[in-house]
């Protein structure tokens, strides 16, 4: 693909936002850009909202895989762009998957103009954001007759300059998981309280409480975070509310702090129920286990990433991000990296809006890295 013609796609994409499972629009396009490509020694398969390409190299010894997750957010786009702005009112590509998908396809132009001697799989995975694609993915066996050797992804990283690359051996991401709570006690007239019981003292307390939880129960030399982004309680100023609802995430660097966090969570469920008459109910919601970079390819990775005059390479830190390529990880050799986009602004933000010249120099980068692993 051209420079103009990544940009176009990358464009469209990005109109068109949909959440989890419901990417019936992007699934189209995926299919309509793949449609002049194909050849013989292609085959295509659909899963759910997903799309499988796999590719039998001329002379195969091996089958390498590459990662894209392909869901928007429920995000009110905020970016300034007039041109190419979000056509779906509520949803937005805040998190960098229109680029991800774009340079997949380029990758994937690529190896329709040149047939790989290797045999090259490409995941375009649904439900990234929630309720996760890769976990039911893996396990309904879709990927089964052409069970990669090993599988890349990447990420856009906003603080990061165009051109860099980055990663680490061993873990990237961290374990997360999401936290529903809700809270059901007996409503009443603010004038009589001793007649009610009042879910927003309740919640109130319960996130008061939950702030302890990394502080005093994560060893401090791992790491967790416990974040509170939701509270909804209540009708009307002088009605004591009868039910509220706490949503949140959860995030650790190791299963172990992810398995006494949430213990923890539980524990003091208990004790404001006892201690404010009420029922409390939890859902953890989407789990993702942890990314863990396997060593040999990630340190493979860096050496050809630092001798490619096309990019800079620079080591990451493990981040408290989550990720279910986490769940292709497990089972398969690989890893992922981080693309710079050079963004004021993050992931997951309104107002998102990555620089556009990573994309071909991302094409460029997985179009070599692969070719290269081919050779080896």
């Amino acid at each position: 693909m051209t420079s103009e013609e990544l940009l176009n796609l990358r464009r469209q994409f990005h109109q068109i936002p949909e959440i989890g499972f419901q990417e019936t629009k992007t699934q189209q396009l995926i299919l309509d850009v793949l449609e002049p490509m194909i050849h013989e020694y292609w085959s295509i398969k659909l899963w759910r909202t997903g799309v499988i390409v796999y590719i039998k190299g001329s002379d195969p010894s091996q089958t390498l895989a590459y990662r894209t997750d392909i869901d928007g957010l429920p995000i009110e786009e905020r970016s300034g762009i007039q041109e190419f702005v979000s056509k779906h009112s509520g949803m937005m590509h805040a998190c960098g998957h229109d680029f991800h998908m774009t340079i997949a396809l380029g990758v994937l132009s690529h190896f329709s103009a040149h047939r790989p001697t290797d045999n090259v799989l490409f995941v375009f995975q649904p439900a990234e954001e929630g309720p996760g694609g890769a976990k039911p993915m893996l396990e309904e066996g879709v990927l089964k007759e052409w069970w990669p050797d090993q599988i890349v992804a990447l990420h856009i990283a906003p603080e990061l300059p165009v051109g860099t690359v980055s990663t680490r051996e061993g873990l990237l991401f961290a374990n997360t998981s999401e936290l529903f709570i809700d809270l059901k006690g007996k409503g009443g007239h603010a004038a009589y309280p001793h007649t009610a019981r009042d879910m927003v003292v309740a919640a109130s307390h319960f996130v008061t409480q939950l702030q302890t939880i990394v502080a005093r129960n994560v060893n401090p030399l791992d790491a967790g975070v416990v974040t509170i982004g939701v509270i909804q309680g209540g009708t009307k100023q002088n009605i004591i509310a009868e039910s509220a609802r706490v949503e949140g995430t959860i995030r650790s660097l190791s299963i172990e702090s992810m398995t006494e966090i949430k213990r923890r969570i539980e524990a003091m469920a208990k004790g404001i129920e006892a201690s404010f008459e009420c029922e409390l109910t939890i859902d953890y919601g989407s789990n993702y286990c942890q990314v863990a970079n396997h060593s040999e390819l990630t340190q493979e990775y860096m050496t050809f990433a630092k001798r490619d005059a096309d990019v800079a390479f620079v080591e990451a830190p493990a981040a408290m991000t989550g990720e279910d390529f986490g769940y292709f990880l497990e089972q398969i050799p690989g890893f992922m990296f981080w693309l710079g986009v050079d963004s004021p602004y993050g992931l997951h933000d309104a107002r998102l809006n990555p620089n556009e010249d990573a994309i071909e120099k991302a094409v460029t980068h997985l179009t070599s890295y692969f070719t290269w692993k081919m050779k080896k």
